[in-house]
Protein backbone atom coordinates (compact mmCIF):
# COMPACT_ATOMS: atom_id res chain seq x y z
CA UNK A 1 0.00 0.00 0.00
CA UNK A 2 1.61 3.46 -0.92
CA UNK A 3 0.77 6.83 0.87
CA UNK A 4 1.19 9.75 -0.96
CA UNK A 5 2.63 13.11 1.19
CA UNK A 6 1.00 16.12 0.81
CA UNK A 7 3.10 17.44 -2.06
CA UNK A 8 2.36 14.69 -3.93
CA UNK A 9 -1.18 15.72 -3.62
CA UNK A 10 -0.71 18.89 -4.13
CA UNK A 11 1.40 18.58 -7.47
CA UNK A 12 -1.38 15.91 -8.87
CA UNK A 13 -3.68 18.73 -9.30
CA UNK A 14 -1.37 22.41 -9.77
CA UNK A 15 -1.10 21.91 -13.55
CA UNK A 16 1.53 24.18 -13.23
CA UNK A 17 3.83 22.36 -11.12
CA UNK A 18 6.87 20.90 -13.31
CA UNK A 19 5.96 17.79 -11.47
CA UNK A 20 2.32 17.30 -12.27
CA UNK A 21 2.31 14.88 -14.30
CA UNK A 22 4.82 12.27 -12.29
CA UNK A 23 2.86 12.82 -8.97
CA UNK A 24 -0.65 12.04 -11.21
CA UNK A 25 0.94 9.06 -13.00
CA UNK A 26 2.24 7.54 -9.08
CA UNK A 27 -1.36 8.58 -8.00
CA UNK A 28 -3.21 7.26 -10.67
CA UNK A 29 -1.37 3.74 -10.54
CA UNK A 30 -1.17 3.63 -7.04
CA UNK A 31 -5.23 3.59 -6.77
CA UNK A 32 -4.87 0.38 -9.15
CA UNK A 33 -2.76 -1.88 -7.30
CA UNK A 34 -4.28 -4.58 -5.86
CA UNK A 35 -3.29 -3.65 -2.18
CA UNK A 36 -4.70 -0.06 -3.02
CA UNK A 37 -3.48 3.58 -1.64
CA UNK A 38 -3.35 5.16 1.62
CA UNK A 39 -3.76 8.32 2.86
CA UNK A 40 -3.95 10.11 6.13
CA UNK A 41 -5.85 13.03 7.44
CA UNK A 42 -2.62 15.18 7.63
CA UNK A 43 -1.70 14.96 4.40
CA UNK A 44 -5.16 15.74 3.26
CA UNK A 45 -5.69 18.65 5.56
CA UNK A 46 -2.44 19.95 3.93
CA UNK A 47 -3.77 19.95 0.89
CA UNK A 48 -6.59 21.68 1.64
CA UNK A 49 -4.49 24.02 3.40
CA UNK A 50 -1.68 24.54 0.58
CA UNK A 51 -4.33 24.35 -2.56
CA UNK A 52 -5.79 26.97 -1.41
CA UNK A 53 -2.87 29.69 -0.91
CA UNK A 54 -2.27 31.94 -4.09
CA UNK A 55 1.60 32.40 -2.00
CA UNK A 56 1.50 28.29 -2.94
CA UNK A 57 -0.27 27.92 -6.00
CA UNK A 58 -0.55 29.88 -9.17
CA UNK A 59 -4.14 29.05 -9.02
CA UNK A 60 -5.19 28.05 -5.99
CA UNK A 61 -8.24 26.24 -5.61
CA UNK A 62 -11.58 27.52 -3.87
CA UNK A 63 -12.57 26.07 -0.32
CA UNK A 64 -14.92 24.50 -2.28
CA UNK A 65 -13.01 22.67 -4.99
CA UNK A 66 -10.41 21.55 -2.80
CA UNK A 67 -12.89 20.19 -0.44
CA UNK A 68 -14.47 18.45 -3.80
CA UNK A 69 -10.87 16.73 -4.87
CA UNK A 70 -10.43 15.56 -0.86
CA UNK A 71 -13.62 13.82 -0.93
CA UNK A 72 -12.95 12.44 -4.02
CA UNK A 73 -9.56 10.67 -2.90
CA UNK A 74 -11.77 9.31 0.04
CA UNK A 75 -14.77 7.87 -2.58
CA UNK A 76 -12.00 6.07 -4.29
CA UNK A 77 -12.78 2.55 -3.90
CA UNK A 78 -9.03 1.26 -3.22
CA UNK A 79 -8.03 4.27 -0.42
CA UNK A 80 -7.70 3.44 2.93
CA UNK A 81 -7.63 6.25 5.53
CA UNK A 82 -4.82 5.08 8.08
CA UNK A 83 -4.94 6.14 11.49
CA UNK A 84 -2.53 5.77 13.74
CA UNK A 85 -2.46 3.38 16.26
CA UNK A 86 -1.13 2.13 19.52
CA UNK A 87 2.74 2.34 19.00
CA UNK A 88 2.20 5.34 17.23
CA UNK A 89 3.75 7.76 19.86
CA UNK A 90 6.76 5.14 20.54
CA UNK A 91 7.30 5.24 16.76
CA UNK A 92 7.40 9.12 15.96
CA UNK A 93 9.58 9.89 19.37
CA UNK A 94 11.72 7.25 17.87
CA UNK A 95 11.81 8.91 14.02
CA UNK A 96 12.20 12.73 15.49
CA UNK A 97 15.01 11.40 18.46
CA UNK A 98 16.76 9.68 15.80
CA UNK A 99 16.70 13.14 13.46
CA UNK A 100 17.44 14.98 16.13
CA UNK A 101 14.91 17.93 15.63
CA UNK A 102 11.11 17.98 15.27
CA UNK A 103 10.41 21.62 14.12
CA UNK A 104 9.53 21.17 10.30
CA UNK A 105 10.25 18.00 10.56
CA UNK A 106 7.13 17.27 12.80
CA UNK A 107 4.69 16.64 9.93
CA UNK A 108 6.54 14.08 7.96
CA UNK A 109 7.13 12.17 10.75
CA UNK A 110 3.82 12.03 11.85
CA UNK A 111 3.07 10.44 7.79
CA UNK A 112 6.51 8.30 8.26
CA UNK A 113 4.75 6.81 11.79
CA UNK A 114 1.73 6.11 10.44
CA UNK A 115 3.34 4.04 7.35
CA UNK A 116 5.81 1.84 9.92
CA UNK A 117 2.83 1.00 12.07
CA UNK A 118 0.30 -0.37 8.65
CA UNK A 119 3.46 -1.43 6.52
CA UNK A 120 2.88 1.05 3.94
CA UNK A 121 5.37 2.71 1.86
CA UNK A 122 5.69 6.55 2.14
CA UNK A 123 5.42 8.48 -2.02
CA UNK A 124 6.82 11.70 -1.94
CA UNK A 125 8.98 14.07 -3.34
CA UNK A 126 10.51 15.05 -0.17
CA UNK A 127 14.68 14.00 0.57
CA UNK A 128 13.59 14.27 4.23
CA UNK A 129 11.40 10.94 4.43
CA UNK A 130 15.33 8.95 4.00
CA UNK A 131 16.12 10.49 7.80
CA UNK A 132 13.60 7.90 9.20
CA UNK A 133 14.96 4.59 9.76
CA UNK A 134 12.64 1.71 8.97
CA UNK A 135 10.30 3.84 6.57
CA UNK A 136 9.81 2.07 3.26
CA UNK A 137 9.63 5.59 1.12
CA UNK A 138 10.28 6.38 -3.15
CA UNK A 139 11.37 9.97 -4.12
CA UNK A 140 9.72 10.80 -6.91
CA UNK A 141 11.29 12.46 -9.96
Amino acid sequence: MRLPDTNVLLYAVNRHSPQNAVARDWLDRSAREPQGMAMVWVTLVGFIRLATRAAIVPEPLGVDRALAQVQQWLDHPSVQVLQPGGRHMDILARLLLEAGTAGNLTSNAHIAAVAIEHGAEVLSFDKDFAKFTGLRYKILS
